[in-house]
């Protein structure tokens, strides 16, 4: 059986810049789906996700309740929703109490997708202001899967990535490696 694979990545204030640089230089043939959990308003969906559709040549859309999990394809956390990730590689939405002051959680997803992929999950911890997606990296962690977190002095807010440093074993990436990484993953 061929192991599933799958890239999350996590962030909140200044994450948008580094997707905006990231998301085109990214494999048009990835072989595994690409989710994102970004803190935002709420409201500002289609907004993010026409933005990164035209940054991608890859499908770019909002994860759905019950929608299967399909390679290839960027999904965007709805906001003012947790996503959650089943074990039969489908979207689950949840509007429980905020975790970290987030709706959507890091977090949340992060945890729920390594219970779902164990080690074939990858998780990126970008630019943020809290320490959400830091329980989900140790999560992760648990399960074999693969930890980053931007290197802090590029990120315009470093607490959330200095956080996954102190609190977790994760490695480091620039900005400008980050494409080339993702590429990698097989």
């Amino acid at each position: 059986m061929t192991k599933r694979r799958a890239l999350i990545i996590g962030g909140s204030a200044g994450s948008l810049d580094v997707l905006l640089k990231v998301l085109p230089e990214l494999n048009p043939n990835v072989q595994f789906p690409i989710i994102v959990v970004v803190h935002r308003k709420q409201g500002m969906d289609s907004l993010l996700t026409d933005l990164l559709s035209y940054r991608t040549v890859l499908k770019v859309k909002e994860a759905e309740e019950k929608e299967p999990i399909l390679n290839g394809n960027i999904y965007i956390a709805p906001s003012d929703y947790h996503l959650l990730i089943e074990r039969d590689f489908t979207f689950s939405l949840d509007y429980s109490e905020k975790v970290n002051y987030s709706r959507p959680s890091i977090d949340v997803t992060f945890q729920s997708a390594a219970e779902a992929y164990h080690d074939g999950l990858v998780c990126l911890l970008l630019s943020g202001s809290n320490a959400d997606g830091v329980n989900g990296l140790i999560t992760n962690n648990l399960f074999g899967g693969i930890s980053l977190a931007q290197e802090p002095s590029s990120a315009q807010v470093s607490y959330m990535p200095e956080q996954a440093i102190l609190r977790t074993n994760v490695n480091i990436l620039k900005i400008e490696e980050m494409p080339a990484y993702i590429n990698s993953i097989s």
